[in-house]
């Protein structure tokens, strides 16, 4: 999918040409599933699943907040944490390196890209984690599978409706806070919170709330109606009301991510408010004019490191009880490409920020030495199951049993990374396995896949 320097420069063929431009424009299949989220996600609204499971599992810390964030289009994690003292980057990279000298220092192997000196902040205080070499099972290098991978959290290219985010939130017990208060979609992210197990969502948008005698109106006309389209109107109501409580949404002045990580602060915040959240951040997909120090690449982390600094702001005190993780499907190409840009790799970084993160650099770094590399990439070492799973025992106390049979099936190879959490949780309990008819439904990824003949 991607462009590799197999193609030469001078070629000016049409095909290169055409070629040229998609890059330019970001992958044909990465446009695809933006604008596929754009029909399934609702974008100008509010949305939730309604169905409820049967699980059971142990109590958590009870004032624990978990945001996930989704980095969609494959974000170049060499470029942001710089592995300084690895002989053979500077030379791989070429005009897209970042000098050591230039780095925010993270000790004597990393620094950090320049444009993130919030998350540099939260770093020296003790705030911040980085996974340098940290990658899903599957590593085909393809936005529909890989993503699918990352937000079901299955050991292969299975095609199912759940995400892992869902599946966790139906084995929490009934009495747990995170049960009571559940889940909150901010955005689009049409897998990880898909299933069973009821969700809020929540979209900054410009449109005026409908009024009182309006929404009263419509929910009687669903409540005889339809049951369904009631509860899922009276979930949507909630999530708005939250939101406009919490002052999400009101800063008119900013970009629309920053305005998503100040809605997921402020409602992560609310003390009757949901304890998870997931949002994604598009654009990542850098195939031409990448930059190094400056252009698309330094500005699309400027507003990350930004926005960033938003959400601990507008979390208040309960930035010390949160924990946030961010990444991305995967990584970059080690080389750069003909056209001043990476294409889609394998490993990429995975980073961690709040509170209750345990500042460090996790994972052995495999090195960029032609034979260290897999298939010319940079090689994982952590499973990131192993993140996810290593922050919902030590954070949400979760039991291991509840991760290997509910939340991350066949995952027993990927043990959970310890020493993630400031103040582990203790996790007890158990939990019975997920629901066969509801892990064998198709995903619209995969519907849309076999449609096209890619099944």
């Amino acid at each position: 999918m991607g462009l590799h320097d197999d193609h030469p420069e001078h070629d000016a063929s049409p095909e290169r040409r055409r070629l040229m431009q998609a890059a330019a424009e970001g992958c044909a299949e990465s446009r695809l599933l933006m604008s596929r989220r754009a029909l399934f996600g609702v974008t100008a609204g509010l949305y939730s699943a309604a169905f409820m499971p049967d699980f059971a599992q142990a109590a958590a810390n009870p004032e624990a907040r978990f945001l996930v964030v989704v980095l969609r289009g494959g974000m170049d994690g060499l470029n942001m944490v710089v592995p300084k003292l690895d002989p053979h980057y500077s030379g791989i990279r070429r005009e897209l390196a970042i000098p050591a000298s230039a780095t925010l220092s993270l000790g004597s192997d990393f620094g950090l890209h320049p444009r993130l000196a919030r998350l540099h902040a939260m770093y020296q205080a003790g705030d911040a984690a980085f996974i340098p070499a940290a990658g899903i099972p599957l590593q085909n290098r393809s936005h529909f599978d890989c993503q699918d991978n990352l937000e079901n959290g299955l050991p292969e290219n299975r095609s199912n409706a759940t995400g892992w985010i869902n599946r966790l939130l139906g084995a929490m017990p009934a009495g747990d806070p995170v049960k009571l208060r559940g889940g909150i979609e901010i955005g689009e992210s049409p897998l990880i919170m898909s299933g069973p197990t009821p969700v809020l969502g929540w979209s900054p948008t410009g449109y005026q709330s409908a009024s009182p005698e309006y929404r009263a109106a419509i929910l009687d006309l669903y409540r005889t109606r339809s049951p369904q389209l009631h509860r899922t109107l009276s979930d949507g109501l909630r999530a708005n009301d939250l939101a406009l409580n919490s002052g999400a949404g009101t800063n008119a002045d900013i970009s629309g991510l920053r305005k998503a990580f100040i809605g997921a602060g402020r409602l992560l915040r609310t003390a009757n408010g949901p304890r998870i959240a997931v949002l994604s951040i598009d654009n990542w997909d850098t195939h031409s004019d990448q930059g190094g120090l400056t252009g698309d690449f330094a500005d699309r982390l400027r507003e990350m490191d930004e926005a960033l600094g938003d959400l601990k702001r507008e979390l208040g005190g309960v930035w010390a009880n949160t924990v946030a993780t961010l990444v991305t499907e995967f990584g970059r190409t080690v080389r750069t490409n003909g056209d001043s840009g990476t294409d889609h790799g394998i490993a990429t970084v995975a980073t961690l920020v709040g509170g209750g993160v345990r500042k460090g650099i996790f994972g052995d770094w495999p090195g960029l030495a032609p034979n260290r590399l897999l298939d010319g990439d940079l090689r994982p070492t952590v499973d990131l199951r192993s993140v996810f799973k290593g922050v919902l025992r030590d954070h949400l106390g979760v039991a291991p049993s509840v991760l290997e049979s509910a939340v991350f099936p066949g995952s027993l190879a990927a043990r959970p990374l310890g020493g993630l959490v400031k103040v582990p949780a203790r996790a007890a309990g158990s939990a019975r396995a997920y629901s066969s008819t509801i892990m064998a439904r198709q995903h619209p990824i995969a519907q849309y896949r076999l449609a096209a003949g890619r099944g």
